[in-house]
Protein backbone atom coordinates (compact mmCIF):
# COMPACT_ATOMS: atom_id res chain seq x y z
CA UNK A 1 0.00 0.00 0.00
CA UNK A 2 0.90 3.93 -0.33
CA UNK A 3 0.05 6.75 1.38
CA UNK A 4 -1.15 10.19 -0.22
CA UNK A 5 -0.33 12.84 1.63
CA UNK A 6 -2.09 16.53 1.58
CA UNK A 7 -2.15 19.86 3.70
CA UNK A 8 -3.71 22.94 4.24
CA UNK A 9 -3.93 26.06 6.44
CA UNK A 10 -5.70 29.11 7.40
CA UNK A 11 -3.89 31.99 8.93
CA UNK A 12 -5.14 34.05 11.65
CA UNK A 13 -6.60 37.17 11.21
CA UNK A 14 -3.85 39.99 11.01
CA UNK A 15 -0.89 37.45 11.34
CA UNK A 16 1.40 37.00 8.39
CA UNK A 17 2.68 33.24 9.67
CA UNK A 18 0.96 30.66 10.23
CA UNK A 19 1.55 29.11 14.16
CA UNK A 20 0.50 25.24 12.72
CA UNK A 21 3.35 23.59 10.83
CA UNK A 22 2.94 20.17 8.97
CA UNK A 23 6.08 18.04 7.97
CA UNK A 24 5.81 14.97 5.87
CA UNK A 25 8.83 12.53 5.00
CA UNK A 26 8.50 8.96 2.59
CA UNK A 27 10.81 6.87 3.41
CA UNK A 28 11.48 3.08 2.39
CA UNK A 29 9.39 0.98 4.57
CA UNK A 30 6.87 3.69 5.95
CA UNK A 31 5.48 7.78 5.69
CA UNK A 32 5.54 9.87 8.40
CA UNK A 33 3.19 12.91 9.20
CA UNK A 34 3.88 15.03 12.01
CA UNK A 35 1.67 18.29 12.55
CA UNK A 36 2.09 20.65 15.17
CA UNK A 37 0.59 23.58 16.66
CA UNK A 38 3.07 26.21 18.27
CA UNK A 39 1.95 28.37 21.68
CA UNK A 40 -0.11 31.57 20.53
CA UNK A 41 0.27 32.79 17.25
CA UNK A 42 2.91 34.15 14.97
CA UNK A 43 6.11 34.58 14.57
CA UNK A 44 6.69 32.71 17.59
CA UNK A 45 4.54 29.76 17.69
CA UNK A 46 5.44 29.58 13.24
CA UNK A 47 8.86 28.76 15.18
CA UNK A 48 7.89 26.35 17.82
CA UNK A 49 5.52 24.63 15.13
CA UNK A 50 8.33 24.54 12.62
CA UNK A 51 11.35 23.18 14.97
CA UNK A 52 8.71 20.51 16.36
CA UNK A 53 7.66 18.96 13.44
CA UNK A 54 10.78 18.74 11.46
CA UNK A 55 12.74 17.35 14.31
CA UNK A 56 10.34 14.63 15.13
CA UNK A 57 10.21 14.14 11.29
CA UNK A 58 13.41 13.68 10.60
CA UNK A 59 14.42 12.00 13.80
CA UNK A 60 11.79 9.65 13.39
CA UNK A 61 12.43 8.87 9.45
CA UNK A 62 16.00 8.37 10.56
CA UNK A 63 15.03 5.50 13.36
CA UNK A 64 14.83 7.24 16.36
CA UNK A 65 12.33 6.72 18.77
CA UNK A 66 9.38 8.65 19.99
CA UNK A 67 11.10 9.34 23.91
CA UNK A 68 14.29 10.51 21.90
CA UNK A 69 12.66 12.68 19.48
CA UNK A 70 10.72 14.29 22.44
CA UNK A 71 13.58 14.65 24.19
CA UNK A 72 15.16 16.48 21.64
CA UNK A 73 11.84 19.10 21.41
CA UNK A 74 12.05 19.72 24.88
CA UNK A 75 16.07 20.78 24.85
CA UNK A 76 15.25 22.77 22.02
CA UNK A 77 12.68 24.72 21.75
CA UNK A 78 12.77 28.26 22.80
CA UNK A 79 11.16 29.07 25.79
CA UNK A 80 8.20 31.69 25.35
CA UNK A 81 9.16 34.67 27.48
CA UNK A 82 5.46 35.68 28.39
CA UNK A 83 4.76 32.84 29.65
CA UNK A 84 8.11 30.77 30.64
CA UNK A 85 7.48 27.87 28.64
CA UNK A 86 8.62 26.22 25.41
CA UNK A 87 5.47 24.43 24.05
CA UNK A 88 4.14 22.97 21.22
CA UNK A 89 1.38 20.45 20.54
CA UNK A 90 1.95 17.38 17.99
CA UNK A 91 0.06 14.85 15.93
CA UNK A 92 2.62 12.06 14.45
CA UNK A 93 0.86 9.42 11.63
CA UNK A 94 3.27 6.95 11.02
CA UNK A 95 1.79 4.50 8.12
CA UNK A 96 4.12 1.55 7.04
CA UNK A 97 3.51 0.50 3.91
CA UNK A 98 2.15 -2.92 4.91
CA UNK A 99 -0.75 -1.09 6.26
CA UNK A 100 0.29 -1.07 9.98
CA UNK A 101 -0.27 2.54 11.38
CA UNK A 102 1.20 4.02 14.40
CA UNK A 103 -0.92 7.29 15.54
CA UNK A 104 0.84 9.47 18.62
CA UNK A 105 -1.06 12.50 20.14
CA UNK A 106 -0.44 15.23 22.38
CA UNK A 107 -2.76 18.03 22.77
CA UNK A 108 -4.28 17.88 19.72
CA UNK A 109 -7.59 17.03 18.38
CA UNK A 110 -8.33 13.19 18.08
CA UNK A 111 -7.30 12.31 14.66
CA UNK A 112 -10.43 11.06 12.50
CA UNK A 113 -10.69 7.54 10.52
CA UNK A 114 -12.88 7.35 7.96
CA UNK A 115 -13.58 3.77 6.69
CA UNK A 116 -16.32 2.81 4.04
CA UNK A 117 -18.36 5.62 4.74
CA UNK A 118 -17.87 5.22 8.89
CA UNK A 119 -15.71 6.55 11.72
CA UNK A 120 -12.85 4.00 13.04
CA UNK A 121 -13.73 3.47 16.75
CA UNK A 122 -9.57 3.81 17.93
CA UNK A 123 -8.31 2.44 21.44
CA UNK A 124 -5.93 4.55 22.78
CA UNK A 125 -3.70 4.27 25.41
CA UNK A 126 -2.00 7.06 27.45
CA UNK A 127 1.78 6.88 28.68
CA UNK A 128 4.37 9.57 30.11
CA UNK A 129 6.86 11.16 28.44
CA UNK A 130 8.89 14.09 30.37
CA UNK A 131 6.12 15.92 31.24
CA UNK A 132 3.96 15.53 28.22
CA UNK A 133 1.41 12.75 28.23
CA UNK A 134 1.00 11.07 24.92
CA UNK A 135 -1.72 8.90 23.74
CA UNK A 136 -1.19 5.89 21.32
CA UNK A 137 -3.26 4.37 19.20
CA UNK A 138 -2.28 1.12 16.73
CA UNK A 139 -4.29 -0.26 14.00
CA UNK A 140 -4.39 -2.01 10.49
CA UNK A 141 -5.38 -0.03 7.34
CA UNK A 142 -7.62 -0.63 4.12
CA UNK A 143 -7.51 0.97 0.83
CA UNK A 144 -9.67 4.01 1.11
CA UNK A 145 -9.04 5.06 4.33
CA UNK A 146 -8.60 8.40 5.31
CA UNK A 147 -6.77 9.41 8.52
CA UNK A 148 -7.92 13.32 8.93
CA UNK A 149 -5.60 15.28 11.72
CA UNK A 150 -6.39 18.87 12.62
CA UNK A 151 -5.01 21.73 14.79
CA UNK A 152 -7.30 23.21 17.32
CA UNK A 153 -8.44 26.33 15.34
CA UNK A 154 -10.52 23.37 13.33
CA UNK A 155 -13.08 22.91 16.69
CA UNK A 156 -12.88 26.83 17.51
CA UNK A 157 -14.08 27.72 14.14
CA UNK A 158 -17.53 29.38 14.54
CA UNK A 159 -17.07 30.39 18.12
CA UNK A 160 -19.10 33.80 19.27
CA UNK A 161 -20.77 33.88 15.66
CA UNK A 162 -22.58 31.30 13.79
CA UNK A 163 -22.04 29.13 17.08
CA UNK A 164 -21.88 29.79 20.64
CA UNK A 165 -19.22 27.41 21.55
CA UNK A 166 -18.12 26.25 18.34
CA UNK A 167 -17.53 23.19 16.67
CA UNK A 168 -17.11 19.92 19.04
CA UNK A 169 -15.21 17.03 17.89
CA UNK A 170 -18.45 15.01 16.57
CA UNK A 171 -19.83 17.92 14.81
CA UNK A 172 -16.06 17.46 12.60
CA UNK A 173 -16.71 13.86 12.19
CA UNK A 174 -20.28 14.44 10.83
CA UNK A 175 -19.13 16.71 8.17
CA UNK A 176 -16.67 14.69 7.03
CA UNK A 177 -18.63 12.03 6.74
CA UNK A 178 -21.43 13.72 5.15
CA UNK A 179 -19.17 15.17 2.54
CA UNK A 180 -16.71 12.74 2.12
CA UNK A 181 -16.42 10.10 -0.70
CA UNK A 182 -13.89 7.24 -0.77
CA UNK A 183 -13.08 8.11 -3.94
CA UNK A 184 -11.85 11.19 -3.20
CA UNK A 185 -7.78 12.35 -2.90
CA UNK A 186 -6.74 13.39 -0.29
CA UNK A 187 -6.31 17.48 -1.15
CA UNK A 188 -10.21 17.00 -1.53
CA UNK A 189 -11.01 15.55 1.91
CA UNK A 190 -9.01 18.34 3.50
CA UNK A 191 -10.39 21.09 1.26
CA UNK A 192 -13.83 19.82 2.10
CA UNK A 193 -12.93 20.15 5.78
CA UNK A 194 -10.75 24.01 6.02
CA UNK A 195 -13.94 25.74 3.47
CA UNK A 196 -16.36 24.99 6.27
CA UNK A 197 -14.31 26.25 8.87
CA UNK A 198 -13.32 29.27 6.87
CA UNK A 199 -17.22 29.95 6.65
CA UNK A 200 -18.18 29.28 9.96
CA UNK A 201 -14.99 32.11 10.73
CA UNK A 202 -16.57 34.55 8.33
CA UNK A 203 -13.02 34.44 6.28
CA UNK A 204 -11.74 35.60 9.31
CA UNK A 205 -9.89 32.64 11.29
CA UNK A 206 -9.69 33.72 15.15
CA UNK A 207 -7.08 30.60 15.23
CA UNK A 208 -4.72 29.56 12.65
CA UNK A 209 -6.57 26.04 11.53
CA UNK A 210 -4.49 23.50 9.77
CA UNK A 211 -5.89 20.41 8.22
CA UNK A 212 -3.68 17.34 7.02
CA UNK A 213 -4.89 14.29 5.98
CA UNK A 214 -3.66 10.78 4.91
CA UNK A 215 -5.25 8.58 2.31
CA UNK A 216 -4.24 4.81 2.17
CA UNK A 217 -3.97 3.62 -1.71
CA UNK A 218 -2.80 0.49 -3.36
CA UNK A 219 0.54 0.54 -4.26
CA UNK A 220 0.73 0.67 -8.48
CA UNK A 221 4.16 0.99 -10.28
CA UNK A 222 5.18 2.93 -13.37
CA UNK A 223 8.34 1.57 -15.08
CA UNK A 224 10.01 4.24 -17.79
CA UNK A 225 12.72 3.28 -20.06
CA UNK A 226 14.70 5.90 -20.85
CA UNK A 227 17.62 5.59 -23.64
CA UNK A 228 19.21 1.99 -24.96
CA UNK A 229 21.32 -0.10 -22.67
CA UNK A 230 25.03 -0.05 -22.79
CA UNK A 231 25.44 -3.46 -23.42
CA UNK A 232 22.95 -4.40 -26.75
CA UNK A 233 22.28 -7.77 -25.34
CA UNK A 234 20.42 -6.19 -22.54
CA UNK A 235 18.17 -4.86 -24.93
CA UNK A 236 15.58 -8.08 -24.36
CA UNK A 237 15.82 -8.14 -20.84
CA UNK A 238 15.24 -5.08 -19.89
CA UNK A 239 12.31 -4.86 -22.40
CA UNK A 240 11.07 -7.29 -20.82
CA UNK A 241 11.51 -5.74 -16.94
CA UNK A 242 9.77 -2.70 -18.97
CA UNK A 243 6.51 -5.01 -20.04
CA UNK A 244 6.17 -6.82 -16.83
CA UNK A 245 5.69 -3.42 -15.16
CA UNK A 246 2.45 -3.99 -12.42
CA UNK A 247 1.30 -1.03 -13.38
CA UNK A 248 2.11 1.64 -16.37
CA UNK A 249 4.63 1.58 -19.20
CA UNK A 250 6.38 3.90 -20.71
CA UNK A 251 8.86 4.06 -23.00
CA UNK A 252 11.23 7.74 -23.92
CA UNK A 253 13.50 8.29 -26.63
CA UNK A 254 13.11 7.23 -30.61
CA UNK A 255 16.19 4.83 -30.36
CA UNK A 256 14.64 3.55 -27.40
CA UNK A 257 11.13 2.74 -28.87
CA UNK A 258 13.22 1.39 -31.68
CA UNK A 259 14.73 -1.24 -29.51
CA UNK A 260 11.00 -2.00 -27.95
CA UNK A 261 9.44 -2.39 -31.19
CA UNK A 262 12.23 -4.41 -32.48
CA UNK A 263 12.21 -6.95 -29.53
CA UNK A 264 8.75 -7.29 -29.27
CA UNK A 265 7.64 -6.95 -33.00
CA UNK A 266 5.64 -4.77 -32.74
CA UNK A 267 5.35 -1.67 -35.28
CA UNK A 268 5.76 1.93 -34.09
CA UNK A 269 3.20 4.26 -34.98
CA UNK A 270 3.92 7.78 -35.12
CA UNK A 271 1.79 10.58 -34.48
CA UNK A 272 1.13 12.34 -37.45
CA UNK A 273 -0.81 15.82 -36.40
CA UNK A 274 1.57 18.26 -34.81
CA UNK A 275 0.24 20.59 -32.43
CA UNK A 276 0.94 24.25 -33.38
CA UNK A 277 0.75 25.28 -29.80
CA UNK A 278 3.20 22.94 -28.20
CA UNK A 279 6.92 22.80 -28.17
CA UNK A 280 7.06 19.00 -27.64
CA UNK A 281 7.83 16.73 -30.22
CA UNK A 282 5.09 14.49 -31.18
CA UNK A 283 3.97 10.97 -29.45
CA UNK A 284 4.11 7.50 -30.78
CA UNK A 285 2.40 4.29 -30.19
CA UNK A 286 3.56 0.76 -29.01
CA UNK A 287 0.82 -1.80 -28.86
CA UNK A 288 0.93 -2.84 -24.95
CA UNK A 289 2.88 0.35 -23.86
CA UNK A 290 0.62 3.55 -22.22
CA UNK A 291 2.60 6.15 -23.53
CA UNK A 292 5.72 6.67 -26.10
CA UNK A 293 7.26 9.76 -26.06
CA UNK A 294 10.48 11.76 -28.09
CA UNK A 295 13.79 11.94 -25.22
CA UNK A 296 15.56 14.53 -23.87
CA UNK A 297 13.48 17.65 -25.19
CA UNK A 298 10.03 15.84 -23.73
CA UNK A 299 11.49 14.96 -20.44
CA UNK A 300 12.75 18.23 -19.65
CA UNK A 301 9.30 19.64 -20.23
CA UNK A 302 8.08 17.20 -17.96
CA UNK A 303 10.18 18.28 -15.15
CA UNK A 304 8.81 21.53 -15.51
CA UNK A 305 5.82 20.50 -15.34
CA UNK A 306 6.67 18.68 -12.16
CA UNK A 307 8.58 21.30 -10.61
CA UNK A 308 5.66 23.66 -10.55
CA UNK A 309 3.83 21.18 -9.45
CA UNK A 310 5.91 20.73 -6.31
CA UNK A 311 6.01 24.47 -5.42
CA UNK A 312 2.71 25.25 -5.90
CA UNK A 313 -0.61 23.55 -4.59
CA UNK A 314 -2.70 25.25 -7.00
CA UNK A 315 -0.96 25.11 -10.17
CA UNK A 316 -0.50 21.15 -9.39
CA UNK A 317 -4.36 21.00 -9.40
CA UNK A 318 -4.97 23.60 -12.20
CA UNK A 319 -2.15 20.97 -14.06
CA UNK A 320 -4.06 17.89 -13.02
CA UNK A 321 -7.62 18.63 -14.69
CA UNK A 322 -5.53 20.09 -17.85
CA UNK A 323 -6.48 19.08 -21.25
CA UNK A 324 -3.18 19.57 -23.25
CA UNK A 325 -2.60 16.39 -24.75
CA UNK A 326 1.20 16.69 -25.72
CA UNK A 327 3.49 14.46 -24.39
CA UNK A 328 5.16 16.01 -21.47
CA UNK A 329 1.67 16.80 -20.11
CA UNK A 330 0.45 13.84 -20.18
CA UNK A 331 3.84 12.13 -19.04
CA UNK A 332 3.75 14.66 -15.98
CA UNK A 333 0.40 13.64 -15.51
CA UNK A 334 0.41 10.12 -15.88
CA UNK A 335 3.22 10.09 -13.04
CA UNK A 336 1.58 12.03 -10.77
CA UNK A 337 -2.02 10.57 -10.71
CA UNK A 338 -1.56 6.66 -12.37
CA UNK A 339 0.95 5.23 -10.01
CA UNK A 340 2.39 5.44 -6.19
CA UNK A 341 6.00 4.13 -7.29
CA UNK A 342 7.98 5.11 -10.63
CA UNK A 343 11.00 2.81 -12.07
CA UNK A 344 13.21 4.96 -14.25
CA UNK A 345 15.14 2.64 -16.02
CA UNK A 346 18.08 4.43 -17.22
CA UNK A 347 20.42 3.29 -20.29
CA UNK A 348 23.83 3.99 -20.40
CA UNK A 349 24.73 3.96 -23.94
CA UNK A 350 25.34 7.05 -25.66
CA UNK A 351 22.76 7.41 -27.84
CA UNK A 352 23.44 6.85 -31.50
CA UNK A 353 21.11 9.70 -31.98
CA UNK A 354 23.27 12.11 -30.57
CA UNK A 355 26.54 10.94 -32.27
CA UNK A 356 26.21 14.00 -34.29
CA UNK A 357 25.52 16.76 -32.00
CA UNK A 358 28.30 18.50 -30.46
CA UNK A 359 27.16 17.57 -27.12
CA UNK A 360 27.49 13.84 -27.40
CA UNK A 361 30.17 13.73 -24.74
CA UNK A 362 27.83 14.47 -22.08
CA UNK A 363 24.45 13.52 -23.04
CA UNK A 364 24.51 10.77 -20.98
CA UNK A 365 25.86 12.44 -18.32
CA UNK A 366 23.50 15.47 -18.84
CA UNK A 367 20.48 12.50 -19.00
CA UNK A 368 21.55 11.01 -15.36
CA UNK A 369 20.87 14.40 -13.85
CA UNK A 370 17.76 15.21 -15.42
CA UNK A 371 16.37 11.91 -14.38
CA UNK A 372 17.27 12.79 -10.88
CA UNK A 373 15.92 15.81 -10.71
CA UNK A 374 12.63 14.49 -12.07
CA UNK A 375 13.22 12.23 -9.08
CA UNK A 376 13.73 14.89 -6.68
CA UNK A 377 10.37 16.40 -7.77
CA UNK A 378 8.59 13.17 -7.60
CA UNK A 379 9.34 12.81 -4.23
CA UNK A 380 8.36 16.62 -3.26
CA UNK A 381 5.10 14.97 -4.49
CA UNK A 382 4.87 11.99 -2.73
CA UNK A 383 6.17 9.44 -4.88
CA UNK A 384 8.49 6.64 -4.23
CA UNK A 385 10.86 6.89 -6.98
CA UNK A 386 14.05 4.26 -8.21
CA UNK A 387 16.46 4.84 -10.83
CA UNK A 388 18.35 1.61 -12.32
CA UNK A 389 21.05 1.84 -14.94
CA UNK A 390 22.12 -0.56 -17.64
Amino acid sequence: MHVQTAWSSLIKKEEELCGDKVAVRYCDDFCILVLADGLGSGVKANILATLTSTIICEMMAEGATLPEAVDTITATLPQCQERGIAYSTFTIVQVYYDGSVNLIEFDNPAAIVLRHGVSLPLERTVRQIGERKIRESSFLAEPDDFIVVFSDGIIHAGVGTFLNFGWDHQDVEQHLLQYCRSTDPAREVTRILLACVNDLYKGKPGDDSTVATAKIVRATEARVMVGPPEHPEDDARVVRRLLSASGKKVCCGGTTSNIVSRITGRPIRVETLVSLVSDVPPMAYIEGLDLVTEGVLTLQKTNEYLQECATSDQYAEQFLNSRQKDGAVLLAQLLLKDCTKIVFMVGRSDNPAHRQLAYSTISLRAKIRLIERMAENLKKLGKIVQIELY
